[in-house]
């Protein structure tokens, strides 16, 4: 449900992976263009670190200070729960579970993230809480965020990793109203409708560790009383529409590389 008066700008961003294939330049590009946006809110959608460590969660937490938002929710992924991560995270972060309340949008971020495990799991206690609160925020436009992917994404390899209860979990949203559905996880961009359900994941902002679309990438979600517009935001070049049919037309232009793509980004924005 969308409130008239409802009017909202928000970045969706996921798996930064600070640690070894880490591309800061990249991160500190998409960190500028987003405080040049100026959206409401933030929603990082884990996969903040590649092990977990101590210094990843240093280097994680000093470049998303950068971020210029009022509003900035950040979720854990499977990476942040590596080598004992998961305790280290709400020293950075805040509990990973959590409601954020602004306008007439209720963002609901649960935890599917298990210690050392790469796969993903709400679990029955998260899904009665989710239940719970989608009913609590029954006449507010509500968005639930957790890392990993709900269903299946082309391009992306074989399928393994998913969530475990994706099914209860799908059921819950569907049958107690929720709008909108932001994941990451698996490092490309995705769309997904089914109902009124719409599902958002986003790619891999700084890490060169891309699955199937080769550029990184963040998306942008605009929301205008009873309108929702979704764009895949490429660092450093354009914004284009994140559908499905678009999204594969890009693919091709993608598949020239890594190693081209950065060096002219790089050059274009004097990095």
């Amino acid at each position: 449900m969308m409130g008239e008066n409802n009017n909202l700008v928000m970045v969706h961003l996921s798996d930064v992976h600070c640690g070894p294939r880490f591309q800061g330049k990249i991160l500190q590009k998409a960190i500028d263009e987003i405080n040049a946006l100026a959206p409401d809110v933030i929603v990082v959608t884990g996969d903040l670190t590649e092990d977990g460590l101590f210094e990843e969660y240093q280097e994680a937490n000093r470049y998303l200070r950068l971020l210029q938002c009022r509003h900035i929710v950040i979720g854990s992924g499977n990476h942040d729960a590596r080598t004992t991560g998961y305790r280290l995270f709400p020293d950075f972060f805040g509990e990973p579970t959590k409601v954020t309340e602004i306008k007439d949008t209720a963002i609901i971020t649960l935890n599917s993230s298990r210690p050392d495990q790469d796969g993903g799991e709400i679990g029955y206690r998260q899904r009665v809480w989710l239940r719970e609160c989608l009913d609590k925020y029954k006449d507010k436009f509500k968005i639930v965020s957790f890392h990993h992917h709900l269903m299946p994404i082309p391009d992306t390899g074989m399928e393994k990793n998913m969530i475990s209860d994706s099914g209860d979990v799908l059921w819950t949203l569907v049958s107690h109203d929720a709008d909108v559905i932001l994941c990451g996880h698996r490092h490309r961009p995705w769309s997904w409708s089914t109902g009124n359900l719409r599902i958002f994941y986003s790619g891999a902002v700084s890490t060169n560790r891309l699955r199937g679309f080769y550029l990184n990438s963040y998306n942008i979600i605009r929301i205008r009383n009873d309108q929702l517009k979704a764009s895949l935001k490429i660092v450093g070049q354009e914004e284009v529409s994140l559908n499905p049919r678009r999204l594969k037309e890009l693919k091709q232009s993608s598949a020239v590389g890594l190693e081209p793509y950065y060096a002219s980004a790089m050059q274009r924005n004097g990095i």
